[in-house]
């Protein structure tokens, strides 16, 4: 485990604290408000509809938990990449690298987590971080809660609160870094949270090199299993919200397994499963109607074509009538012209 660089410095947002057993970062206080008797966890109705089949209750006298996913479950899109935004505000990154950023952010939305993908995060954090100090790094923590807090789910923190309320501890288990998931954590009223660690630190100042445990595949369905040991939930009346493939052992280590904005191949195991699907994220909502939007904006462009070559024509037909229009115009008025002089000689 590294500890943070001084003990009476607040827990820094990429969080060096708690990063080696998963079990022991930023659990809180786990009696919070709602808890109710620990023996009927699980009981509650979430209220939310679709929820299917309930699956298995807690064993007598123990209780259940909830466990979510952080990035495109509980939020839109990447933590890390608002992370990455924060520190280009702050002047600590390039224009340039922030735009590599984005592309590599609206990939993962997109294309959802993979192995690689999600190493290239954790190592391009742990790289930005090289040579910034500790306390500067800090001093992000409002910059980069102001850009995640509006990229969150309501429906996701409604379900939260609902487990929380039917007597559910709440955690977060995430890949991004252990001290950004326990500030967000507290400020949500969660119960707890286990995050990675992400770059080394040397006299108050990041090496860039990465560092501490990772949470991802396996690892997280390890962290969930030690919270349960080290609080008596109950797995298999318990919990997981997660989006990606890659977390399949996480949502398989619970009874109730809920896929939010699924990758390809978490949809395909949900629908052989059972397992219940929620589609949130509005990009991947378009990609899921792509075959509608494709057809809609064809249809759309190609009654635009005929519109516009139509109008087109008739410009081009003006273009051409016009000094032929000039021309006529010019002598129906010195007709009227000579008409008026003829009917003024008359009349004189």
């Amino acid at each position: 485990m590294t500890d943070p660089p001084d003990a009476s410095t607040p827990i820094s947002l990429l969080g060096q604290g708690g990063e080696g057993d998963p079990g022991q970062g930023g659990q809180g206080d786990l009696g919070q408000g709602g808890q109710g008797d620990p023996g009927q966890g699980g009981q509650g109705d979430l209220g939310q509809g679709g929820q299917g089949d309930r699956g298995p209750e807690p064993a007598p006298g123990k209780r259940a938990a909830a466990f979510f996913d952080l990035d495109k479950t509980l939020m839109q899109g990447s933590s890390a990449f608002q992370f990455a935004r924060a520190v280009r505000e702050a002047g600590l990154r390039s224009r340039r690298q922030l735009l590599a950023d984005a592309a590599m952010n609206l990939s993962f939305r997109v294309r959802g987590a993979t192995d690689e993908r999600s190493e290239a995060l954790r190592n391009l954090i742990a790289h930005q971080m090289q040579g910034i100090r500790v306390r500067d790094m800090e001093r992000l923590g409002v910059r980069v809660l102001a850009r995640i807090l509006p990229k969150l789910y309501p429906e996701m923190l409604t379900i939260a609160y609902d487990h929380q309320d039917a007597g559910r501890p709440v955690f977060i288990v995430t890949a991004a870094a252990q001290g950004l998931a326990d500030v967000l954590a507290n400020v949500l009223l969660f119960d707890g949270a286990v995050g990675s660690g992400l770059s080394e630190i040397e006299d108050g100042v990041y090496t860039g090199r990465p560092t501490g445990a990772f949470l991802y595949r396996e690892a997280k369905a390890d962290a969930i299993r030690a919270l349960a040991d080290e609080h008596g939930f109950d797995l298999e009346g318990s919990y997981a919200y997660s989006d990606s493939g890659s977390d399949i052992p996480m949502l398989s280590v619970v009874g109730h397994p809920v896929v939010v904005n699924p990758d390809s191949e978490l949809t395909r195991l949900a629908r052989e499963r059972g397992w219940e699907i929620r589609r949130l994220d509005p990009i991947r909502r378009l990609l899921a109607m792509g075959g509608g939007l494709l057809f809609a904006a064809a249809a759309g462009g190609a009654a635009a074509a005929i519109v516009t070559s139509r109008r087109a024509k008739e410009r081009r037909s003006q273009s051409r009538r016009a000094p032929y229009n000039r021309a006529r115009g010019l002598v129906n008025r010195q007709e009227d012209s000579r008409r008026g002089r003829k009917a003024r000689s008359r009349r004189t």
